[in-house]
């Protein structure tokens, strides 16, 4: 697993100083009916509000 994600969801659980996300595991979903052709189709599922 990459070792420096980043995210700027500042609201999330997982969030930390510097966009950096601190959660031992990160699931991302297809939110498009096909196959996702952008990041507007991917969305975070580990996000947790804080």
């Amino acid at each position: 697993m990459a070792k420096d994600v980043k995210c700027t969801v500042s609201n999330c659980r997982f969030w930390k100083h510097g966009n950096r996300c601190s959660a031992e595991s990160i699931m991302v979903v297809n939110y498009s009916e096909e196959r996702a052709h952008t990041s507007n189709d991917a969305g975070c599922r580990t996000f947790q509000p804080a």
